[in-house]
């Protein structure tokens, strides 16, 4: 099976992680991976909001929890945290923001980090406070939130994958 193969295989979503920063290169890596994903028309009207300050962490931690209804972490410590944002007025923009983040999972595995998909981030940003940080960073009113990409280094290896059910594929 090829390099390719395996990583597809081997992604697991991280649900625990170190406090290390992931370093510069596994990033940039996997930032350019989520770059390169296909949109609609070639348009890329994806954002990627690279947040790895403490403080803007915490207020993404804490109004992510609060749209769940809890008091937990949902981004169980990852050090960073990757908010994909697409253009609304592009037809694509969920499907295009979907495979940036799927991306980025898949060059996590292939450089040795650990990611997840968290969700909720429509919510935050459609909220008046996710739109103050529209502003903050520059960032106009018309992206939407599509999700998070924790990143980091895993404190505990994630369960291997469960087997595939018998019925996913259908040929005709």
């Amino acid at each position: 099976m090829n390099e390719t193969m395996q990583t597809l295989i081997n992604r697991r979503s991280c649900r625990s992680y170190k406090a290390e920063q992931i370093k510069e290169e596994d990033l940039q890596q996997i930032l350019q991976a989520g770059m390169y994903a296909a949109t609609g028309r070639g348009l890329q009207p994806v954002k990627i909001v690279v947040v790895q300050d403490p403080e803007t962490i915490a207020q993404l931690r804490r109004m992510n929890a609060e749209i769940m209804g809890v008091t937990s972490d949902p981004f169980y410590g990852a050090p960073t945290v990757c908010v994909i944002l697409a253009d609304g007025d592009a037809m694509t923009w969920l499907e295009d923001g979907a495979l940036v983040l799927g991306n980025m999972m898949l060059a996590a595995e292939s450089v040795g980090a650990a990611s997840c998909w968290i969700h909720r981030a429509r919510q935050e940003f459609d909220s008046p406070e996710g739109k103050a940080l529209l502003k903050k960073w520059g960032i106009p009113e018309r992206f939407l939130g599509v999700g998070h990409c924790i990143l980091g280094y895993a404190a505990e290896k994630p369960a291997p994958a469960k087997a595939r059910k018998a019925d996913f594929i259908h040929r005709i």
